[in-house]
């Protein structure tokens, strides 16, 4: 029988990451499940209260999640009640079950993680569960996975800072992020605008005076075509009406759709706590965030053509046939990378 792989879905960036990485193990039997908890306090909070509708455990995203899973014909099995697994991959180590973590465990980086606040660095300091900081700042960081992969070498450093071994992070870029050329070429029939990308930080407990934002963009576009790209998890209704108050009534406003070729065909790209400032970084746009411009050069995620899902899976195959102690294959497998230099070139 082949071995069996769960990888851990949420948003569809992290669906859709996670898709790429299992059609280069064909050689596995891979099944999907949004990520879920066995905690009975947290379960009774998502199907009793709304606090969570917001997060990647329920709400949209798990409809969205499960709805492009069954389009691809993928296999489900929520809450891993199916089967027993040989590796499970992992897109957020901030809620990982105790028995999922019996088995070979492997994270992969969704994109951009959130600002390191004061409230996490008490979470973290404290060694509290890592979901009360309310958001991904400590995504990458609980150090629980058997291995680690990452955008970059800047965001390797990171995660290692904050707690995570650094002997079991591997820079492999990650899909989504490392092919930003690709979207140069587009039908989005629109050009030289200023493209704006907004955030779900209301959505998910933080302040936000969007009203002053938006003047901040019309301010930078300067007469020049606006389009706003709301962020999904965002209340459109909200988003919709400050925009229409306080931007030209010619501004365009997209609540659905590919936002790359947007970003592809624009002429400046300002957002706030958004993963696409990456790609408009990469395609060379002049770009506008709440983040530090030198720690999103640090952090920017390895542009190598697409390869990324590739390494990725290599990483599981290898430590999938791996036969010693599952603790013991990073500190082997750093070694054979140095020494061969084909695990990711």
């Amino acid at each position: 029988m082949k071995p069996k792989i769960l990888f851990i879905t949420g948003s569809i960036n992290q669906t859709t990451q996670m898709h790429q990485i299992a059609n280069n193990l064909p050689d596995f039997e891979c099944w999907f499940s949004q990520i879920f908890v066995d905690s009975p306090l947290l379960q009774w909070l998502i199907d009793n209260t709304e606090l969570l509708s917001k997060t990647v455990v329920s709400g949209q995203f798990k409809e969205n999640s499960e709805k492009y899973c069954l389009e691809n014909g993928l296999k489900m099995d929520y809450k891993a009640k199916l089967n027993r697994y040989d590796l499970v991959v992992y897109c957020s180590d901030m809620i990982i079950p105790d028995r999922m973590l019996q088995t070979k465990t492997l994270w992969v980086q969704e994109g951009m993680i959130d600002e390191y606040t004061t409230l996490s660095k008490i979470i973290n300091k404290l060694q509290l569960p890592p979901y009360l900081a309310v958001g991904t700042a400590l995504n990458g960081a609980s150090n629980l996975c058997d291995i680690y992969c990452a955008a970059s070498e800047g965001y390797k450093e990171r995660f290692a800072k904050l707690g995570t071994d650094n002997s079991k992070i591997i820079a492999t870029g990650i899909p989504n992020f490392d092919n930003s050329e690709q979207f140069l070429n587009n039908d989005f029939p629109l050009k030289d605008y200023v493209l704006v990308a907004t955030s779900d930080g209301r959505e998910c407990f933080r302040k936000e005076d969007r009203p002053a934002f938006i003047k901040e963009c019309v301010e930078i576009a300067a007469g020049r075509p606006l389009i706003f790209k709301l962020h999904p998890n965002e209340v459109f209704e909200r988003a919709i009406a400050e925009i229409k108050e306080h931007a030209p009534q010619e501004s365009l406003i997209y609540t659905t759709g590919n936002i790359n070729p947007m970003i592809a065909n624009c002429e400046e790209f300002i957002t706030q706590y958004s993963s696409a400032v990456y790609v408009g970084m990469a395609l060379g746009k002049k770009v506008h965030s709440y983040f530090d411009r030198d720690e999103l050069e640090r952090q920017m995620p390895i542009q190598n053509g697409g390869k990324s899902a590739e390494n990725i899976a290599k990483v599981c195959r290898d430590f999938l046939n791996f036969e010693g102690k599952k603790e013991e294959f990073m500190a082997q497998y750093q070694y054979k990378k140095s020494v061969s230099r084909l695990v990711y070139e």
